[in-house]
């Protein structure tokens, strides 16, 4: 059927649930690299860049989130180590419930490290440089903080 000869000029459209986008200003997303902050939301709405003060306090704030990353494997690798220490000097009876207790720990310790990698995933993929950079700075403090194990261990999305 063809339409084209209807007349929709006359249609108001105001009533539609649009909301007055005036008083509060659009998150700019961006898919390519910049250095723009202009209403950076990262990750969340409500965190937006709205000048200077905001940017510096959510820089720290990656790089924080990003060293406790390293943070959180590192107190997985420790328990991975005093547990398996656990084991071997307990008698054979009581090594098979130690191990469910063990693998029930590492798993929730697992669960923790995916989330967490993927959130880290996610201010990465602001594109923004100045976040990009944190990121990179909170690995490394981190790293230097918290990690007794090799860096061969990458940080991974999964």
């Amino acid at each position: 059927m063809d339409h084209s000869h209807m007349d929709h000029g006359g249609m108001d459209h105001g009533g539609m649930g649009h909301g007055d986008m005036g008083d509060m200003p659009m998150c700019n997303m961006n898919m390519l690299f910049t250095w723009d902050t202009t209403n950076l939301c990262i990750v969340f709405k409500s965190w937006r860049i709205t000048g200077l003060w905001s940017l510096l306090w959510s820089l720290l704030a990656v790089v924080a989130l990003t060293a406790g990353y390293e943070a959180v494997r590192e107190a997985s690798r420790r328990y991975e180590q005093r547990h398996a220490a656990i084991i071997e000097n307990l008698p054979r009876s009581s090594v098979k419930a130690e191990e469910q207790k063990g693998k029930i720990v590492k798993a929730l310790f697992y669960g923790v490290q995916v989330f967490y990698s993927f959130f880290i995933m996610l201010l990465f993929m602001t594109y923004n440089g100045w976040i990009m950079i944190a990121v990179g700075i909170g690995a490394f403090i981190g790293y230097l903080l918290f990690s007794g194990a090799s860096a061969t261990k990458s940080a991974a999305c999964h």
